[in-house]
């Protein structure tokens, strides 16, 4: 992919942002947070990943392993003594605490990847931001609340943005670059010079519902769970006819369940509470039922459709 190429010459270049930031704190050991850690420290940035789960920690200092050997591969495939340097020294910038009051007390750079709860991340931020350095800038990688909203709880409004890495962080391109109200230009400048030394194509996005490809991707898989619900298409057809009439890699109620209906409940709630009068953010009854049946898709081996458990 051209985004190993971008990395590779990342990795051994001394980029303005490399200088600018440093050290990077990524608060959540899950998915998000590992996959935010790897490329961090893949483009040469010292890195800080912290969960207050050890096992959680011990896992994802696992995963990365794994996924760097992946990507050592695709960049050195010729020269397996550069490739297993490449992994070596990526690993060696990753160190790993349970502790994010500690561990973010050099940062440049915190990236909170933690749960989509706004008290559980006002709680973070505020105990944060009272401790460290000044020049420290805050970003949250959530997917669904407000940038503004959780920044409103700190002092360092200006230093405060959104960073939306989508899954799986190593493989996607984008990196959705959120300015909040307060967002100074500088704080938004590093933030974006970051991401393109990641190799991530950045783009920018008010703090709107959703940013960008949330804000247009819910909607849709709701209006199609409403038109398999209302009885008009199957499940199958109704993917099959936007794979094929519109070029989608993936049919939106498939999407639907491989997101997790769970979480397209929780977002979509999120936004109807916050927003009561937009239709597009109305809760679903068929949705609704299926997550009370505990059937959330992929991961629990049924959704819209049904699954075979690995």
């Amino acid at each position: 992919m051209n985004q190993f190429g971008v990395i590779a010459r990342h990795f051994s270049s001394s980029s303005a942002v490399q200088s600018a930031i440093k050290n990077v704190t990524v608060i959540g050991g899950g998915l998000m947070g590992a996959g935010i850690a790897q490329v961090a420290a893949q483009a040469g940035q010292n890195v800080t990943l912290v969960d207050v789960n050890a096992d959680i920690l011990a896992k994802a200092q696992k995963s990365i392993g794994t996924n760097l050997g992946r990507v050592s591969k695709k960049i050195y495939k010729d020269n397996p003594q550069e490739a297993e340097k490449f992994v070596t020294e990526s690993l060696n910038r990753i160190k790993t605490a349970t502790d994010p009051i500690s561990a973010s007390q050099m940062a440049d750079l915190v990236v909170e990847a933690i749960v989509e709860n706004i008290d559980v991340k006002h709680q973070l931020f505020q105990k944060l931001d009272q401790v460290v350095p000044d020049h420290t800038i805050f970003a949250t990688n959530t997917s669904s609340l407000s940038v503004n909203e959780i920044a409103s709880v700190v002092k360092r409004k200006d230093k405060f943005g959104g960073l939306h890495f989508f899954n799986p962080v190593p493989v996607m391109k984008l990196l959705e670059v959120v300015r909040g109200s307060e967002t100074s230009e500088m704080t938004y400048k590093s933030m974006m010079d970051w991401g393109k030394a990641l190799g991530k194509t950045c783009i920018t996005c008010k703090d709107t519902p959703g940013f960008v490809v949330n804000r247009l991707l819910v909607p849709y898989i709701a209006e199609s769970i409403r038109l398999f619900e209302r009885g008009d298409a199957s499940a199958r057809d109704i993917d099959i006819a936007m794979k094929l009439g519109a070029g989608y890699p993936m049919g939106p109620l498939e999407l639907a369940d491989y997101v997790g209906l769970d979480t397209n409940k929780f977002i979509l709630d999120g936004w109807h509470k916050k927003y009561p009068e937009e239709q597009l953010f109305k809760p679903i009854p068929l949705l609704n039922k299926l997550v009370s049946e505990g059937k959330l898709g992929v991961k629990t081996g049924e959704g819209f459709y049904k699954y075979e458990k690995k």
